[in-house]
């Protein structure tokens, strides 16, 4: 979700890329709904998994729980943000979860690329 929302709200102003240090088989379909409920499509994306290169090309490494899983590099921005697992949930417990990692996204391009 914070991929696809970032994505959205930088509209190509930064690079985004998504990964997971354990990735599901599949994204969650509770989480394809309520993205499509703000116009998202998730259809074409799939769980990928975390790579080291991909770490060493990012400038701010966004991790949610992955503790020593994550490759570390120093030089890096890392924010590690707490917050319940959408897996196995439903639309009503989805959409929280959607709406907190919004507002993280959101303040995060703010830093990214401010406005003038």
């Amino acid at each position: 979700m914070a991929a696809a929302l970032l994505d959205h709200h930088a509209a190509g102003r930064v690079t985004v890329r998504s990964a997971g240090s354990a990735p599901a088989e599949s994204i969650n379909p509770a989480v394809r709904e309520v993205m499509g409920e703000l116009g998202l499509d998730l259809s074409k994306e799939f769980p990928k998994p975390l790579t080291t290169e991909a770490v060493q090309a990012a400038d701010v490494v966004i991790t949610m729980g992955c503790g020593d899983a994550c490759p570390v590099f120093p030089g890096k921005r890392y924010l590690d943000w707490q917050l319940d697992d959408p897996a196995g949930r439903g639309v009503d417990d989805v959409r929280p979860i959607r709406d907190d990692i919004d507002r993280r996204v959101r303040a995060l391009l703010a830093e990214l690329v401010p406005t003038a």
